[in-house]
């Protein structure tokens, strides 16, 4: 198939593009950007929405949305031509759609939780406070979930935040950690390396193999994160037996 007229950037139409025998990637954008990921959220929900015959899995990322099927039921040209008028139907300047859920989560910022935050507040040019300030502020999103099982990324966040990644690896962020770069957050379900730079450390583990619900985050979700003293986050730590950590879920609609 080849690249399909989109309203999304005049310069940059969406690709779409075969991928392996079963898949079909949608492109919004060669970067992530607030109108890229954007049109990839409200094509995301588009695609569950028309229930098209054969479709096994939608996967959106922060520029490209995956479209697995099944060839026993559906072929990749027909549909192709069902997602076309989706495609095309991506408006100019796409905003995010609106939330359904918003997380509350408990967040303790700096300090032996967030050892990097000093190190971010020189790089961005912001206080430590204005840092907490504006991370509380956001309305952050659940733009892609990957990397790891139930990993999220979060953003977008302010432009004071376009801080790129460390020149080298951190070892090891333990989980719960919460690291940002790019203007984005990451929220580390588990132990790992990392590039980006630890502020703050929470109990809410999106992803948990034995809780009854092992995964609670989905694409789109909204979070606002919350500050808590290192007393009061211990305490939680102390009673998190949900592997929610004082985590409170809101439905919008």
């Amino acid at each position: 198939m080849s690249a399909s007229k989109s309203l999304l950037h005049d310069t940059a139409p969406a690709e779409v593009l075969a991928l392996g025998q079963t898949g079909i990637l949608v492109r919004f954008g060669r970067h992530a950007s607030d109108a890229a990921t954007a049109a990839c959220l409200a094509f995301n929900d588009d695609v569950r929405a028309a229930a098209f015959s054969g479709v096994t899995d939608v996967v959106p990322s922060l520029t490209s949305v995956l479209v697995q099927f099944d060839p026993t039921v559906t072929t990749r040209a027909t549909l192709g031509a069902a997602l076309q008028p989706l495609i095309d139907a991506r408006p100019t300047n796409a905003q995010l759609p609106a939330a359904k859920r918003r997380w509350h989560i408990p967040v303790a910022f700096g300090g032996e939780h967030g050892p990097q935050l000093q190190d971010f507040a020189e790089h961005s040019g912001l206080t430590q406070a204005q840092i907490i300030a504006d991370a509380q502020a956001t309305d952050l999103r659940v733009l892609a979930i990957g990397f790891a099982p139930g990993q999220p990324y979060l953003g977008y966040l302010p432009d004071t935040w376009q801080v790129p990644r460390q020149r080298e690896l951190t070892p090891q962020v333990p989980a719960g950690a919460i690291v940002t770069a790019v203007r984005q957050m990451v929220l580390f379900c588990n132990a790992s390396t990392t590039g980006w730079r630890q502020i703050a450390q929470t109990g809410f583990r999106p992803f948990l193999r034995e809780r009854s619900e092992a995964f609670v985050l989905q694409q789109g979700d909204a979070l606002r994160l919350h500050q808590v003293s290192d007393s009061e986050y211990r305490a939680l730590i102390a009673q998190n037996n949900d592997g929610l950590g004082g985590a409170r879920l809101e439905v919008l609609t």
